[in-house]
C-alpha cells in the first residue's frame, strides 16, 4: 500500500473572508530572513523627512484691507475663524478667515493707531486707542454685506468710554460684563457704566502698561506687563496687585496657556521669550532662545502645545511647548516687522499681522496638506510620522528635519549673536579663573531673568 501525502491549506488563510477584503498575506516574521529590514526602514525615513520639507508650503493667503501696521488681533471666542485687527491707521477689520473676507471694516475707528481689540459679549468688539477712547461696536451689523461703490457706510459705535491717558491694550473678562485697560495704569471697567469701576496699581508703580490679559481659567486674575521691566498679577476681587517681578529687559507681549492656568508666556525685548509658572515667579520654567531681534508678540494654541511668536527680525516662529530651541520658522520677502500673532481656534492656522499692513494666515504645521485627505493618504502620513519619530537619532534624518533656510540678514544676524554671547561666557570664564576660589560662581540663565520681586 503506498502512502501518499496530501498538502492541506485552510481556505481562510490565503482566501479574502468577505469580497472586497485586500487578499490575506503571510509573512516570515524571523529576522534572519530579512537581513536588510533596518537600511530600508532608515532609507524609508530619510525620504520621509525629505518629503516632509518637499511639501513645506507654509504661506496660505494674505488679508488686505489695512493701510499702515497692523498691531494687535483678538480672535471671537467659541468661533474657528473669525479675526479682528487693528491698524495703525486707525482702522478696524474683523475677517473671516475661512472665506478670507471682511464681515466688518470701519476705516476711522481711532483717531491715530488702535492699540488693543477684543471680543465681548453678544457679538460686540470693544477696541481702544491712542485717542484716549475705547469704543464698542456691534460687529453683527457688517455681516453679508458688501462694499458698495461708494465705499462701506460709516458705522457708529454702541457706546463710547473716554479715558484721561492713551489706552495701549485691553481685554474682556470671560464670563461677566467687565473689561480690562492699560494706560498708565490698569483700570477695570463696567460695559454699562461710563466711567471705570476701579483703579488697580501699586502705591510704587510709575510705568506705563503695555499689555493686560485675564486668566482664562480663574477669571477674576489678571496680569500686566509695564514698561518698567514689570510683570504684576491682580485680583480685581480686591482690586488690588498680589505679585509683581521685575526683569532684566522689559517685556512686549503676554499670553496665558489655554491649559495650564498657572502658566504664562511673556515675550521679551532681550530676543527670548520666557514661561513663567506664577506660584513660583523667582525663575522662569523655560526660556525660548532663537530670535535675533526683540520679540513682539506670543500667542498660545488652543491646545495649549505650541505657540507663536513674531519678532522684529521679521520671521514668525512656532515653539513646541517646553523644547526651548529650533522652531518652525517662517518669512517672506516682502513681510516686515511681526507686530502682532495668533492661533485659530482650530490650532490648524496661525495669523500674523506685520508693519507692511498685511495680516497673513500660515498653515500651523508647514507640510500639512489642506482639503480632503482619503483614508489611505492618512495611513501614508501616520506611518512616515512614526518613521520620523523612529529615525530622529540618526545624523541624516535629524540634519534634514531640523535644517531651515533663513533670510541671508537674519542668518548673519543669528551668527554674531553666538559669537558674542561665546565671547561673554570666555570672559566671565577667565574672570572666575583670575579670581579668588569662591568669588564669582556662575550663575544659571534662569536665575539671571527675575531682578527682583514684590509681593
Amino acid at each position: 500500500m503506498v502512502k501518499i501525502s496530501v498538502l492541506q491549506h485552510a481556505p481562510s488563510a490565503h482566501l479574502p473572508a468577505r469580497p472586497g477584503d485586500p487578499t490575506p498575506t503571510s509573512r516570515n516574521l524571523d529576522p534572519l530572513m530579512h537581513p536588510f529590514a533596518r537600511a530600508r526602514e532608515r532609507t524609508r525615513a530619510l525620504n520621509a523627512a525629505k518629503m516632509e520639507r518637499m511639501f513645506a508650503k507654509p504661506f496660505v493667503a494674505s488679508l488686505e484691507g489695512h493701510v499702515d501696521a497692523v498691531e494687535t488681533m483678538a480672535r471671537k471666542p467659541e468661533t474657528l475663524d473669525i479675526v479682528a485687527s487693528g491698524s495703525w491707521d486707525g482702522g478696524l477689520i474683523v475677517h473671516d478667515v475661512s472665506r478670507r473676507s471682511k464681515l466688518l471694516h470701519i476705516e476711522d475707528a481711532h483717531k491715530g493707531k488702535v492699540s488693543g481689540v477684543c471680543f465681548s459679549q453678544d457679538d460686540r468688539l470693544l477696541s481702544c486707542g491712542v485717542d484716549r477712547n475705547i469704543k464698542l461696536w456691534d460687529s453683527r451689523k457688517g455681516f453679508g454685506e458688501e462694499d458698495s461703490e461708494a465705499g462701506p457706510p460709516q458705522q457708529k459705535p454702541l457706546s463710547i468710554y473716554p479715558g484721561k491717558a492713551a489706552f495701549n491694550s485691553i481685554d474682556h473678562h470671560r464670563y461677566d460684563p467687565l473689561f480690562a485697560t492699560g494706560s498708565n495704569l490698569v483700570q477695570v471697567w463696567d460695559e454699562t457704566k461710563s466711567a471705570a469701576v476701579s483703579n488697580l496699581t501699586l502705591p510704587t508703580s510709575t510705568e506705563t502698561v503695555t499689555a493686560v490679559r485675564f486668566n482664562l481659567a480663574e477669571a477674576s486674575v489678571l496680569a500686566s506687563i509695564g514698561s518698567d521691566r514689570s510683570f504684576t498679577l491682580y485680583d480685581i476681587r480686591t482690586g488690588k496687585a498680589e505679585r509683581r517681578i521685575i526683569m532684566q529687559m522689559r517685556s512686549n507681549a503676554l499670553s496665558w496657556s489655554p491649559t495650564f492656568p498657572t502658566t504664562v508666556l511673556l515675550a521679551s525685548e532681550d530676543h527670548n521669550l520666557y514661561t513663567f509658572d506664577i506660584r513660583s515667579l523667582n525663575t522662569p520654567t523655560q526660556i525660548y532662545k532663537a530670535h535675533v531681534a526683540a520679540v513682539m508678540s506670543c500667542d498660545w494654541s488652543p491646545t495649549g502645545l505650541e505657540f507663536v511668536s513674531g519678532g522684529w527680525d521679521r520671521t514668525v516662529r512656532i515653539w513646541k511647548e517646553g523644547v526651548g530651541t529650533q522652531p518652525e520658522v517662517y518669512h517672506t520677502k516682502r513681510m516686515q516687522r511681526v507686530m502682532s500673532t495668533l492661533y485659530t481656534g482650530d490650532a490648524r492656522f496661525v495669523l500674523s499681522g506685520s508693519d507692511d499692513g498685511n495680516v497673513r494666515i500660515w498653515k500651523a504645521h508647514a507640510s500639512d496638506k489642506l482639503g480632503i485627505i482619503t483614508a489611505r493618504e492618512r495611513a501614508a502620513i501616520e506611518y512616515r510620522e512614526s518613521l520620523k519619530a523612529r529615525w530622529k537619532a540618526d545624523a541624516e534624518v535629524n540634519k534634514i528635519a531640523r535644517t531651515r533656510h533663513l533670510p541671508k540678514p537674519v542668518y548673519k544676524a543669528a551668527q554674531l549673536k553666538r559669537t558674542m554671547l561665546e565671547a561673554q561666557r570666555v570672559k566671565e570664564e577667565r574672570r572666575r579663573k583670575h579670581s579668588r576660589a569662591g568669588e564669582n560662581k556662575p550663575k544659571a540663565e534662569r536665575k539671571k531673568v527675575v531682578i527682583a520681586e514684590q509681593s
